[in-house]
């Protein structure tokens, strides 16, 4: 609409001048409004078919980038690792164990007092075992968690233990250890059971309790050959050095803390017992000498009994004990 002046004056020219700029700029506007809408309908025209191609290489990519292609190399990998799984199966089942030699029975001792005799031998015998020599891959089989709980059972409720369990508990009633217990039938009593009582503790924390947590063989291991010194240090280190159920080498920890245990537990039907941590530790120091001794004996029984003339656990065995020059 173009404005009406009356006049020629300035104010109308300039009026007229601004209106008739501003009606332009509006067209141009218009015809780019309307270029702009063409081009924009014809690039959806033209592209609408690209685009979800577009997106699917851009998904593709995205896609390989999270989960690569596996190189032949990869694909390769869990065969090699069944294969390694097969050796170490097959290597395992190579591995044999064989069970030691059993105890010798009483129908075997002869001469005098062969039960006796057979008794004593037996229940030193219960505890030793030879390894196997000249045998590679070979070991002795371990123990179960029953096996070591007959063990237990077989060292406390056994003619020995019973007869040493009286010797005790004489000597503690001629010391008058216990003095709360008195003398006489009541008192040899009481200290019969204490000491029983101490035994069975012993016994069933060193040869059940802590070798079942500890994975650990409650047997001595003979060495049944070589230089006096030398077995005589190998006795005496079993108080230090035990065998795990798989053959391997590890502190004797069922001894010491058995021996402990047991001592401390002791204390609660001793009355006449030293309380403190310096009576525990001569306790178990005399405990642990105790069973030095009894290695050692174990080690050189079979010498003993051939001098004896007695039969002994592996006797049966010659290549047990016979010399490495000897053997092929």
């Amino acid at each position: 609409m173009k404005p009406r002046c009356a006049s020629a004056s300035r104010i109308c020219a300039i009026t007229s001048n601004r209106f008739r700029r501003n009606g332009q700029e509006g067209a141009w506007r218009q015809a780019f409004r309307t270029e702009n809408g063409e081009l924009a309908l014809q690039y959806r025209r033209q592209h609408r078919l690209w685009l979800p191609a577009f997106a699917l290489l851009i998904g593709t990519v995205s896609t390989n980038c999270a989960f690569p292609q596996q190189s032949p190399a990869d694909l390769q990998q869990p065969k090699i690792e069944t294969d390694v799984q097969n050796a170490q199966t097959a290597k395992q089942a190579n591995t044999q164990c064989i069970e030691p030699a059993p105890l010798v029975s009483l129908e075997d001792y002869e001469g005098p007092m062969k039960k006796t005799v057979g008794f004593f031998a037996r229940a030193l015998e219960r505890r030793a075992v030879s390894p196997p020599r000249y045998k590679p891959g070979v070991f002795l089989c371990s123990l179960e968690t029953k096996d070591k709980f007959v063990l237990f059972l077989q060292d406390s409720l056994n003619p020995v233990a019973f007869l040493s369990t009286g010797f005790n508990a004489g000597l503690d009633q001629a010391s008058d250890r216990d003095h709360a217990f008195g003398q006489g039938t009541k008192g040899y009593a009481k200290r019969y059971g204490a000491s029983f009582a101490d035994q069975a503790s012993s016994k069933f924390f060193k040869d059940f309790a802590f070798p079942s947590l500890f994975s650990e063989d409650p047997r001595y291991y003979r060495m049944a050959r070589g230089r006096f010194g030398k077995r005589l240090l190998h006795a005496v280190g079993h108080s230090f050095i035990a065998y795990r159920v798989d053959g391997t080498r590890i502190f004797n920890s069922s001894e010491w803390l058995g021996t402990t245990t047991a001592s401390v537990l002791g204390n609660a039907y001793h009355p006449g017992n030293e309380r403190g941590a310096g009576a525990v530790a001569h306790n178990v120091g005399f405990a642990v000498l105790q069973d030095m001794g009894f290695d050692v004996l174990r080690e050189f029984w079979p010498e003993v009994s051939r001098k004896l003339n007695l039969p002994f656990r592996g006797s049966h065995e010659p290549s047990t004990f016979q010399d490495s020059s000897t053997n092929p």
